[in-house]
């Protein structure tokens, strides 16, 4: 089983807490956006991040000096967003790490997709982002199938706890005897299921960490999560997509 997740767009570099592992698979593909960026202006590379002038001004300056071998972090340790921070992987126990080694996959527009512990660099590149690279009319275009090959290269199921932004390199590729399955998270509202964007992101950090500490390797487990009081919604269910509703207190 691989489990993937969306990146964040805050990300800090710690290249002291703990070493890399390994260099990212489409490092090579990483560079050639580099290089791309790289060759932007100011206002061209901040239309494409679409952030603030103090956003840009730190991600441009990143790119300008940006050297992919090194001063690098582990993925894992990279970002901070909400997902991030209540996965908490700072806390994980060694059995925690090699879970997520081994099952844990981050999707990234810069990077393709990332094991936990790939060095990288800090960047900001969202993959729904308006960049034109020759003949690739997008990132989505640029990157392919690429993703999905390596990811189902190893995987008899995936369980999708990124966005529909990310997983779409993904779901737009599956072919007849791929499994993929999505956890949703949410409040049951007028019989339909509504999901907030904070909340869901909180609960994809708690899914993961739930799975690494238990080691999860079969689907039927899943069902088990009760972080930040959800529960396993078996009528809502079926096994392309697993729904967990909050608890009303």
């Amino acid at each position: 089983m691989k489990i993937i997740i969306s990146p964040a767009k805050k990300m800090k570099q710690d290249t002291d807490t703990m070493e890399y592992y390994g260099m990212p698979v489409f490092w090579q593909e990483a560079e050639y956006l580099k290089e791309y960026l790289r060759g932007l202006d100011y206002q061209q590379a901040k239309e494409i991040w679409k952030c603030n002038d103090k956003i840009a001004a730190l991600n441009y300056e990143r790119f300008a000096r940006m050297d992919l071998s090194e001063n690098l972090t582990p993925a894992l340790l990279s970002y901070e967003g909400i997902q991030y921070q209540y996965m908490a992987p700072a806390v994980f126990e060694d059995q925690a790490f090699q879970y997520v080694e081994e099952h844990l996959v981050i999707l990234s527009g810069f990077y393709g997709l990332l094991k936990p512990f790939d060095g990288i660099v800090p960047y900001r590149l969202e993959m729904q982002a308006a960049i034109h690279l020759g003949n690739y009319r997008n990132l989505y275009d640029y990157w392919g199938n690429k993703i999905y090959q390596e990811i189902f290269r190893e995987a008899e199921v995936v369980l999708n706890l990124a966005s529909k932004e990310y997983s779409k390199c993904i779901t737009s590729y599956l072919q007849p005897g791929d499994r993929i399955l999505t956890c949703r998270f949410g409040e049951l509202r007028g019989g339909k299921v509504v999901e907030k964007g904070t909340q869901v992101k909180m609960a994809r950090g708690e899914m993961v960490r739930f799975l690494a500490q238990n080691k999860v390797e079969d689907t039927e487990t899943i069902k088990e999560f009760r972080g930040l009081g959800y529960r396993y919604e078996e009528e809502l269910s079926d096994e392309a997509v697993y729904v967990f509703l909050k608890e009303k207190n």
